[in-house]
């Protein structure tokens, strides 16, 4: 599969589940955050092992703002089949979008 491959509109100080890698393959994806609000607000994006946690060593970015209006993309991270995309906001109206593609092992 390629293109699309998870979707959130982040509640506040909630963690959320964005994209699981399947069992059987491996992706490189692309994270786009974008801020629907006017003011700063602060994610956190882990690559974890387990569902709706974030462990201190799966932490990418940890309370990094990003401005009102505005976005922030990390892209090419390689991921391994279980492996989960999970965000975190201080604020809600955050929205993010996965890109990528999928392979078989």
């Amino acid at each position: 599969m390629s293109g699309v491959l998870g979707t959130a509109d982040l509640a506040a100080t909630t963690i959320v589940d964005v994209y699981t890698v399947p069992i059987g393959i491996l992706s490189s994806v692309n994270v786009n955050i974008c801020n629907r609000n006017t003011e700063i607000v602060k994610i956190r994006l882990a690559l974890s092992d387990a569902s709706v946690t974030q462990d201190n060593s799966e932490f990418m970015e940890y309370d990094t703002a990003i401005e009102g209006s505005g976005v922030l993309e990390r892209t090419g991270i390689a991921l391994d089949a279980g492996k989960i995309i999970t965000m975190y906001s201080d604020t809600a109206n955050v929205s993010v979008v996965v890109t990528g593609i999928e392979g078989a092992v």
